[in-house]
């Protein structure tokens, strides 16, 4: 234990020192991730995180071949594998290389690993009335096709700050039990020096009260490194006599970035669009859309990795039949891709948790118009969704305007919010420029005059009722507490890609009741 808890501080120091190293060079040599297209962020940020994965690479390498030097080969094509995967993804982060040649140098990668470490997946486990499914001659493209997926669904799933390392963090932690429990040293090794770099990295990357965003992103160096790390461990542990676990627990530990890498892909196919081109509708867009703060999407992804993981544990020590836990992961699996497909059924649910948990909503920023019959405000929201649709992060809202002391007419008020992602209470110049520019266009184009939505505070208020003038600021009170804002409707845009450019605009992907 005592050499656990040493191994696990080393890693964790000299990750984070060389992070810190890598941040410095990398801002001074403009090595920085620019913000735009469907990135989230607003900041030019360092990329490098990668680096400090691969120092405590390095630790659990140098450990593993002065304590297991009979398994000298596997710990070759370890490093070498690795290395290649960081080199690749660096120079992809600065050049931004097409996913053909990535996939032909991840595929070298899982050569490496099948032929010279002898890593593969050689069989599914007892699926078949208890009998072992072996892969036979398909072992090793099956192993391709495995690993490649896992690489990069990691990769897939980094788009908001802390997601990706607070992911992996929970199936090293899941890994970490299976390896102990089997008494596998080596494996158990590799794991509490990642998880150290993991957690080094986390510290400049994760938000919390002392860092409003990150200051270094894990970069595809990064993430495609650790998607190949926890790939070659739930391989390994998964894999020949004296296997850990099962192959179908193997699913459970990756449920998050498997089941949302293969739904968005689906998705994208069924929309006749590349599989391989940026999405919004992974869950962390999806939670966004409904309203939570970056942090609480991260953390509560995390805790439903770490849920799904346990119950593939759970299953694994309780002995439950193979092909039953396949099932059930099928299962969970194909009301995640239902919601995917229709996200706004999920996000009024997460709604209603969020204000469960008193979670604090995001800031937005917008413009507002008010006062229109259900005609004019449907006939806005098809003006706004194409003038929108180069926004990612705007919606529209129809909010009903019901006088509740007796007028019998409806009207609707037509929101645009624009959520502040990046944590900060004001608006970005490129929102503010954006905003801008939506209200020159609306007022040239069709007449119509956006107003700036503000948040109303009491001492700004002219209708708050004051001691001196009870009468007239009373009424008006009173006819300002007897009005309520029901929301009935909302609309979300997909950011196009490229190939959309000149398309129509971006269809609405969300929506609560139609207008009637």
């Amino acid at each position: 234990m005592t050499d656990t808890l040493i191994l696990f501080a080393i890693s964790t120091l000299l990750a984070g020192l060389t992070v810190r190293l890598a941040i410095s060079l990398a801002l001074a040599h403009g090595i920085l991730d620019r913000p735009g297209q469907h990135k989230q962020h607003e900041t030019h940020t360092p990329f490098v995180g990668g680096t400090g994965i691969v120092v405590a690479l390095s630790i659990a390498l140098v450990f593993l071949a002065s304590h297991f030097p009979e398994h000298a080969m596997k710990w070759l094509g370890l490093g070498l594998g690795a290395m290649i995967i960081f080199i690749l993804g660096f120079i992809d982060d600065v050049f931004q290389l097409s996913y053909k040649l990535r996939f032909i140098i991840q595929t070298l990668v899982v050569l490496i690993m099948t032929l010279v470490s002898g890593v593969v997946i050689s069989d599914l486990g007892h699926l078949l009335a208890g009998e072992i499914f072996p892969l036979a001659l398909f072992a090793i493209p099956f192993t391709l096709l495995a690993t490649i997926g896992g690489i990069n669904a990691l990769n897939m799933i980094d788009g908001i700050d802390g997601l990706s390392g607070s992911v992996t963090l929970m199936s090293l932690l899941l890994l970490g039990t299976v390896a102990y429990i089997a008494g596998d040293q080596p494996n158990l090794v590799l794991i509490i020096a990642v998880s150290g770099g993991t957690v080094a990295f986390l510290c400049f990357n994760l938000r919390h009260p002392f860092q409003a965003r990150a200051k270094v992103f894990l970069g595809d160096n990064g993430s495609m490194l650790l998607g190949f790390l926890i790939a070659w461990l739930l391989i390994d542990l998964s894999q020949g006599i004296d296997r850990a676990m099962t192959p179908v627990t193997a699913l459970w530990l990756f449920s998050i970035p498997l089941m949302d890498t293969i739904s968005i892909m689906l998705r994208r196919v069924r929309q006749q669009k590349s599989p391989f081109e940026p999405d919004h509708n992974h869950l962390h867009h999806i939670m966004l859309s409904a309203g939570y703060r970056v942090g609480d999407a991260v953390y509560t992804i995390a805790f439903i990795h770490l849920l799904l993981g346990s119950i593939g544990l759970a299953g694994l020590y309780l002995d439950i039949p193979e092909v039953l836990m396949l099932l059930a992961f099928l299962l969970i699996f194909g009301g995640y891709f239902y919601l995917t497909l229709r996200p706004w059924h999920f996000i009024t649910a997460l709604r209603y948790l969020h204000a469960l948990w008193g979670l604090a909503p995001t800031k937005s920023y917008g413009l507002f118009l008010g006062s229109h019959t259900a005609q004019e405000a449907e006939n806005l929201v098809r003006m706004l969704s194409g003038e929108l649709r180069h926004n990612e992060n705007s919606l529209v809202h129809v909010m009903e305007q019901q006088a509740a002391h007796g007028k019998k007419l409806t009207q609707y008020a037509v929101v645009i919010n624009i959520r502040l992602l990046d944590g900060n209470d004001t608006p970005h110049k490129e929102t503010e420029q954006f905003t801008a520019a939506l209200q020159a266009r609306m007022k040239e184009q069709y007449g119509i005059q956006l107003r700036p939505f503000v948040e109303r505070r009491e001492q700004d208020t002219r209708n708050t009722p004051h001691p001196t003038t009870p009468a007239e600021n009373g009424r008006m009170a009173e006819r300002r507490r007897g009005e309520h804002k029901l929301l009935i409707f909302e609309a979300m845009f997909d950011q196009p890609t490229s190939s959309q450019a000149e398309d129509k605009p971006s269809e609405i992907v969300s929506g609560n009741s139609p207008i009637k």
